[in-house]
């Protein structure tokens, strides 16, 4: 079973070369497969088709035909020299390249040219809320929106085996085999501080790491596409902004698969905790998808007022669980516009309330609507 993906890239590739990075098994495949069928496709995970590129990149510009339109190099971090290759072949043909990866890490060190103007770099994500049929919330919450994950009848033990096999032993294997023990334990408590404000040291103290080497970490786990640093949205303004990040993985399912524990109780911190994050999925794929020349932050200033998400400078997005939201969960809402360097234009509560509503200019808004209206382009 097929679920079409809404990231707009077909039209882009008519006129674009394009890197499209994304998690393994976010679906970059078979997106290729049904959405993107190119003319030619060189699979780097095929180990002959690796060794044969490997002795000799030039093999795919000698194996060129005069109908070649698009072609797919699957993997393209497993053998960054082709990405020569590659640059050779856009500025000297009208062939263009649709290559996948699902590590920036290799390409960001040697070869930042080719990203920089030659092919354009998208992102895939898991699966959003308009191309779930069906959808089932609570689902979600436990287990996330990874495709296989989604799809299949036993979504726990997809999830220990993505955990397992993938980010306990891929990750390592390529960029810190010198401590395994310490990144795996590392891992663990990187899960358990999701979505907070970062205090390095505290992670490190938890994890029995380095401060300096959990820095490290953050990153390694920022190169392999597994989650992505939300920065603080800069204040001139008489309230100032704490200048730490959060650090949100690109699947809850994934995070609940390394901390050990599926369960979303209702009405407790953890369910707090997990739809905070399906709306940063939701948010931040929007972002990648549509709209990547609008800021997508959080804001805190030093007395604790906070607010979730501010989108593009202009909305800020506060997330709450509730069924119902009462005045004293606005306080951040409030407080962002008391400072005088932000034009917020729009203040929204997601909520799970049945029904819209506004209270002193504030929007509290079924997390239904929102995404309905986010994914329609409304929100911006």
């Amino acid at each position: 079973m097929y679920v079409r993906r809404i990231i707009p890239l077909e039209r882009e590739l008519e006129q674009h070369s394009i890197l499209l990075l994304g998690p393994r098994r976010t679906g970059k495949s078979a997106y290729i497969r049904e959405q993107a069928p190119p003319h030619r496709v060189y699979d780097l995970m095929k180990s002959d088709v690796f060794l044969r590129l490997s002795r000799r990149p030039a093999l795919i510009r000698e194996s060129l035909e005069a109908d070649d339109r698009l072609i797919v190099i699957d993997e393209i971090q497993k053998l960054p020299v082709l990405m020569d290759e590659v640059h050779v072949m856009i500025e000297e043909t009208g062939v263009r390249f649709l290559l996948t990866g699902s590590s920036a890490r290799k390409l960001k060190r040697t070869h930042t040219s080719l990203m920089a103007g030659r092919a354009r770099t998208r992102r895939l994500q898991p699966f959003v809320y308009p191309e779930i049929e069906d959808f089932d919330l609570q689902r979600v919450l436990q287990f996330g929106s990874l495709p296989p994950v989604y799809l299949s009848d036993e979504p726990e033990e997809e999830l220990h085996g993505y955990a397992g096999t993938y980010l306990q032993e891929e990750i390592q294997a390529e960029a810190l085999s010198r401590n395994i023990e310490g990144f795996s334990r590392f891992l663990v408590h990187a899960a358990l501080w999701n979505g907070e404000v970062l205090n390095f040291e505290g992670v490190g103290r938890d994890a029995q790491v380095p401060a300096r080497t959990i820095r490290e970490y953050y990153s390694v786990l920022e190169d392999t596409l597994i989650g992505t640093m939300l920065t603080p949205l800069s204040t001139t303004g008489k309230r100032k902004a704490i200048s730490r990040g959060k650090f949100y993985f690109f699947d809850i399912g994934v995070v609940h698969a390394l901390s050990g524990s599926f369960s979303v109780p209702a009405e407790t911190p953890m369910l707090g905790k997990a739809f905070e994050h399906f709306i940063w999925q939701e948010l931040f794929a929007y972002h990648q998808y549509f709209a990547r020349r609008h800021g997508l932050h959080f804001w805190r200033d030093v007395t604790g007022a906070e607010v979730d998400f501010v989108l593009g400078k202009k909305v800020a997005i506060e997330v709450k669980s509730s069924t119902l939201v009462h005045d004293r969960q606005l306080r951040g809402l409030v407080a962002i516009t008391q400072q005088d360097d932000h034009a917020i234009q729009r203040r929204i509560v997601v909520c799970r309330e049945p029904r819209r509503r506004r209270t002193s200019g504030i929007e509290i808004v079924p997390y239904q609507d929102f995404l309905s209206d986010l994914w329609s382009h409304r929100i911006l």
